[in-house]
């Protein structure tokens, strides 16, 4: 009885306007579930720290023009001036740096050709939610002082590839720097004192020499003037890099951004522009088709008026006329997810080894393919819907 019911019904399907709408379904999930499985491959490039990409951070200074700098002009943040960029709204928290005010002198051990070299130093300090590097002994004990230092990674560079190439000296990998004697002689008050210091980590993220914000101010009120003073330098976790509204502020206030980190971050921000606009374009296509297979299965139903209506007269429900349309909705759509799924992973098999040349790992595909399920079951639920409706409606009519 089902298959004769299939082929009365059949006889006015356009396969025409159905291929149509699969190939239209297929595109527009298609590029739906490629954008959200490109997004979750490329994902860890943003949370990876050391992510050539995730700028997350800003450090700013005042603008000196060479007027500003002959007259003495300030280059501190005030209160005020910091308390504005904690107000914007692209601003998630701000970070304060300390710098010491008093003199240092840092003497470092060559390993055993018994040279060192001692160099005028300097130390900045910020809280350590700013600091990209994590050890166990990030603290300052005055009982027991040993100060432990963060430096720039580029400082380490420069060393091999700069100094020690032309001097002759070893160079040093980031795994021995914790190996090498160091000690600081800070003067200052009538004071001089030796304390021995340890490079705890490398930084990406900040271009100085940083210690814990305990011992720089237990330091400065020892050795230094000990008066309260504004920031010279500020750093600024961001919730949207490279947001033209940041660069835009930050001309208006003729404040600098340290590094090309404001270029990198438009570069993060591009990019998630770019994917949120291929998924709004693979959604409105897939709309789109939903309302073209709408579109044909009234006009099917439309052609089909009479025979429905014989049907419903000869006392088939309306479940059952609509069945056959039903059914071969479902085979259609779960087709076209089916293929949608296969294509994905055929495009993502051609850009995924140029990721992982980056050393950037996989992702998951789930996240793609829940959301084309999500998609297809929203737009069959649809169909379903109309469909029914537009039986009972048939129905409704003939009682």
């Amino acid at each position: 009885m089902k298959n004769l019911l299939w082929k009365l019904l059949r006889k006015h399907i356009s396969p025409a306007q159905l291929i149509g709408f699969s190939i239209a379904n297929l595109v527009g999930l298609c590029i739906v579930i490629l954008a959200v499985q490109f997004y979750n491959d490329v994902k860890p490039v943003f949370d990876d720290e050391e992510s050539f990409i995730r700028k997350d951070y800003i450090v700013i200074t005042r603008s000196v023009t060479g007027a500003g700098a002959m007259m003495g002009g300030s280059s501190e943040f005030d209160d005020a001036a910091i308390a504005d960029i904690e107000a914007q709204p692209w601003c998630r928290k701000v970070g304060r740096f300390i710098n010491s005010d008093f003199s240092i002198y840092a003497t470092v051990g060559l390993g055993n050709s018994g040279r060192a070299m001692r160099s005028q130093f300097f130390f900045e300090a910020i809280p350590t939610d700013f600091i990209d590097v994590t050890d166990a002994q990030w603290s300052f004990d005055p009982a027991r002082p040993e100060v432990p230092v963060i430096v720039s990674r580029d400082y380490l560079s420069l060393y091999n590839f700069g100094f020690a190439a032309t001097q002759g000296l070893p160079r040093i990998s980031e795994g021995q720097v914790g190996m090498i004697p160091l000690a600081f002689t800070f003067s200052g008050n009538g004071l001089n004192d030796v304390i021995p210091g340890r490079i705890v980590g490398f930084s990406s993220r900040l271009n100085t020499v940083i210690v814990p914000e305990d011992f720089l101010k237990w330091a400065n009120a020892r050795y230094g003037t000990g008066g309260a003073r504004h920031p010279l330098r500020l750093i600024i976790e961001v919730n949207s890099p490279g947001d033209v509204k940041i660069e835009q502020y930050m001309a208006d206030h003729h404040y600098d951004v340290a590094g090309d980190k404001n270029q990198a971050g438009k570069a993060s921000y591009f990019l998630t522009i770019i994917v949120s606009i291929v998924v709004a374009v693979g959604i409105v296509i897939s709309l789109l088709s939903f309302f073209v297979l709408m579109l044909s299965i009234y006009l099917l139903l439309q052609k089909n008026t009479q025979r429905l209506r014989d049907l419903l007269l000869l006392g088939y429900s309306p479940a059952q006329v609509s069945r056959s349309y039903i059914v071969m909705v479902l085979a259609i759509n779960g087709v076209v997810l089916l293929l949608a799924v296969v294509l994905m992973l055929i495009m993502r098999a051609h850009y995924l080894p140029m990721l992982q040349a980056l050393d950037v790992p996989a992702g998951s595909v789930l996240p793609a393919i829940v959301a084309g399920v999500v998609i297809m079951t929203a737009i069959t639920v649809g169909n379903i819907i109309a469909i029914r409706c537009k039986v009972n409606a048939l129905w409704l009519l003939e009682k």
